[in-house]
C-alpha cells in the first residue's frame, strides 16, 4: 500500500460507530506504518468550553489508528482482522492539555512487534501543523477467540 493510494471510508475499515468514531480517514499505509486524520470538533461529546479535545482522548485517536492499520493489513492479504483490545501503555506523553477547536490531527502509527498470539506494540504520535503534541507506545492484543477472551475477562 502506498501513499498515493486511496483508502476506503473509515467506518468500513474499523468497527467504530456514531459517536465513538474519531479517526476521519486513512491517508498513507504501508506494511509497518499507517498514517489517519482527525479533526477536532466543537460539537463533539469530548469538547471543552472552548471546544478542544482534551488530550487524554489521543490515546484513543491512536488505538483506532492501530486499529484501522491491522485491518488493512487483513484486508490486503483478503481476510478480515480479528476484533482487539488496547492493553495500555505506561508512556503517554502529551505536550498540551487539549487539542485545539478546529485542528486537523495527523496520527502516526509504526508496529515495533507483532507476536503469533495476537500481542502487538506501536509507536504512535499525533501532530497538528507538523508539531509533536502527542506520543506513546501502546500496546494491543487480537486474540484468536475473542469471544472466549471477553467472556473471560467479565467473570475474572
Amino acid at each position: 500500500m502506498h501513499s498515493n493510494e486511496v483508502f476506503p471510508p473509515i467506518e468500513s475499515i474499523i468497527p467504530h460507530r456514531g459517536t465513538m468514531l474519531l479517526v476521519d480517514a486513512v491517508t498513507s499505509c504501508g506494511d509497518e506504518t499507517l498514517t489517519a486524520r482527525a479533526s477536532v470538533r466543537a460539537d463533539a461529546w469530548y469538547a471543552d468550553e472552548r471546544g478542544a479535545m482534551p488530550a487524554w482522548i489521543g490515546i484513543e485517536l491512536m488505538a483506532q489508528s492501530v486499529a484501522a492499520h491491522v485491518s488493512l493489513l487483513a484486508m490486503r492479504g483478503g481476510e478480515r482482522a480479528r476484533p482487539g483490545v488496547l492493553l495500555g501503555t505506561r508512556s503517554y506523553h502529551a505536550h498540551a492539555s487539549a487539542f485545539a477547536c478546529g485542528a486537523r490531527l495527523v496520527i502516526g502509527v509504526r508496529q515495533v512487534l507483532r507476536s503469533e498470539e495476537g500481542h502487538g506494540a506501536y509507536e504512535c504520535t499525533i501532530e497538528h501543523d507538523g508539531r509533536r503534541y502527542a506520543d506513546a507506545v501502546i500496546k494491543v492484543f487480537q486474540p484468536h477467540d475473542f469471544q472466549t477472551f471477553i467472556e473471560g475477562s467479565v467473570s475474572a
